[in-house]
């Protein structure tokens, strides 16, 4: 019996040594990345967290509790930012994803040179950040800017651009003899400038992922829509858009997501106390100015932190139970 058994157990002894030894591959081969996300993702998150809870500079200070939290919400500069970041998303988000998808619609579409529009589309993405918010400073200049240079050509009268701290709504009823408050006036035209210049930025990204999306879809559909005497309205809505909704939806979020973060065109394009009046000054421009300008602030900066990471969190559920639920993954 005892042998017997002894030898049962002896053949599924290399199995296991095998199943063993290839569970141990797969964490040698996770362990780099694994390294990695925690070195330099979780390990800053947990960071600044605990710092949020001190008055930190350059060496810990003392122990605050959720004093920080407390001063977010009596300082006028942090509600300031925060409003000037969803003016921001309001006006990036929607334009970027309806200009992309009217773009890719049209470059779906057999016309000559199609790699040409392609590219030309797509080379502002690959362009840097900074050198792009160079040239386009240059643009908005309100001498010699082509921005200005043509608003003069219909008849418009030069504008100050990154220099106008008085909100476009309040700007264009204001020339019909309209007053309007200051809270009603909108986004400065300073940070709507901003937003044109981001949009025009990231229409490339867009426009690839849905022409990927356009290129999937089979010609069949549209066959049998035409012999159905479907038009070209009818087919976009009943099968385009559908079979593009999982796409639209990661644009979506992912759009939401970096335009909240949004830094490098403000801090290139603006003063560096962020723009007129602090009308471009958005929230991750206020974070690294507290952090890192006026006197090292680093456990308020990592407060301010930790509410936009809340609010992009609580962002990112709210499209997922909303939005997700339109969306056809069949």
């Amino acid at each position: 019996m005892g042998s017997s058994s002894g030898s049962d157990r002896t053949p599924s002894t290399p199995k296991s040594k095998r199943r063993r030894q290839s569970r141990y591959s797969a964490f040698l081969y996770l362990l780099p990345a694994a390294v990695v996300i925690f070195v330099f993702r979780l390990l800053p998150i947990v960071s600044s967290f605990y710092i949020s809870f001190f008055r930190w500079g350059l060496i810990r200070g003392p122990f605050l509790g959720l004093g920080n939290y407390g001063r977010m919400l009596q300082d006028p500069k942090f509600w300031q930012s925060l409003i000037n970041t969803i003016y921001f998303v309001v006006g990036m988000v929607p334009a970027s994803l309806f200009l992309s998808l009217f773009i890719a619609v049209l470059l779906s579409k057999k016309i000559k040179a199609m790699g040409v529009f392609r590219t030309t589309y797509f080379l502002p993405v690959v362009t840097s950040l900074v050198a792009v918010s160079m040239v386009w400073k240059w643009i908005y200049h309100p001498e010699m800017g082509l921005a200005n240079y043509f608003l003069q050509l219909v008849g418009v009268d030069k504008l100050l651009w990154l220099s106008e701290s008085t909100g476009v709504i309040k700007l264009a009823l204001g020339g019909m003899g309209i007053t309007v408050p200051d809270w009603a006036g909108g986004p400065s035209l300073a940070l709507y400038a901003i937003i044109i210049m981001s949009v025009w930025k990231g229409l490339g990204y867009n426009i690839i992922i849905f022409l990927a999306g356009l290129q999937n879809i089979p010609e069949q559909y549209y066959e049998a829509a035409r012999i159905d005497g479907a038009g070209a309205r009818a087919s976009f809505w009943h099968i385009t858009w559908p079979i593009l909704s999982p796409i639209t939806f990661y644009v979506l979020m992912v759009t939401t997501i970096t335009t909240f973060q949004v830094f490098t065109q403000i801090w290139m394009m603006t003063t560096p106390q962020g723009g007129p009046l602090g009308t471009t000054k958005v929230i991750v421009f206020y974070l690294y100015e507290q952090g890192f300008m006026e006197g090292f602030d680093r456990g308020y900066a990592s407060a301010i932190a930790l509410i936009l990471f809340l609010i992009l969190l609580s962002l990112s559920i709210l499209q997922r139970r909303l939005v997700e639920r339109k969306v056809h993954y069949a």
